[in-house]
Formats: C-alpha cells, sequence, structure tokens
C-alpha cells in the first residue's frame, strides 16, 4: 500500500489519508468542497459539487490518474432535494462509461457542507 498526498486538495481532517494506491486500485477518501487556497467553502450545491470533485481529481492526478480511471463514487448529500443540481455538475466531470455510483442524503455532512464524494479508480 501506498498513500496518495497533494496539496492542491485539502488535507485530511482526521487520522486517514487523501487517497490509498493497493494493488491496481486508488481508493480516494471523501472529499469535502473545501477550496484548498483558501479553506472555505464556495456556496450553493452546484459549486460545492465542482470543489469536491475538482479536489478527487487531483488527489487522482497526484497517483498518474484522472477521472477516465474513476469506476465508482459515492456521493453524500447533506439535502436529496439537492440531487439534479449535483448530477448535472458531476456529469461535467465523467463521460461514458460512467463509474457506477451510490448516492444518497445523510443527516449531515462534516463541516457543514452540502456534499461529499468519494471515488474508487482503476489503473
Amino acid at each position: 500500500m501506498k498513500a496518495i498526498h497533494t496539496d492542491k486538495a485539502p488535507a485530511a481532517i482526521g487520522p486517514y489519508s487523501q487517497a490509498i494506491e493497493a494493488g491496481e486500485l486508488v481508493f480516494a477518501s471523501g472529499q469535502l468542497p473545501i477550496d484548498p487556497a483558501t479553506g472555505t467553502f464556495p456556496e450553493g450545491i452546484k459549486a460545492q459539487t465542482r470543489q469536491a470533485l475538482t479536489n478527487a481529481k487531483a488527489i487522482l492526478q497526484e497517483a498518474g490518474l484522472d477521472m477516465n480511471n474513476v469506476v465508482k463514487t459515492t456521493v453524500l448529500l447533506a439535502d436529496i432535494a439537492d440531487f439534479a443540481a449535483m448530477n448535472e455538475v458531476y456529469s461535467e466531470f465523467f463521460s461514458a462509461p460512467y463509474p457506477a455510483r451510490s448516492a444518497f442524503a445523510v443527516k449531515s455532512v462534516p463541516k457543514g457542507a452540502l456534499v461529499e464524494i468519494e471515488c474508487i479508480a482503476h489503473k
């Protein structure tokens, strides 16, 4: 196993790695929509989805991969009513064949975010 880290994505806010490379797979931890330059969230679900996926993309790039390598994502939403808006931005980051995905609402997302997105990529 190998830990993946980049300063182009927010640092882990707990005892975990931004991502772990294990064989042919890279497991990226859930990404909050934290702008690594400012440490703040953008406003609204679309901007937060874009930032969370930009953070995931930066981590994958550090591992020598891109969004085309993603085989599975999990999307956590603070409000399921944001699903359509999240999906609109999400579709800008992926093309067919799209990765498998789970998306669901949770009671809350860390730090009061509207969305958190994790992914698994294959080399």
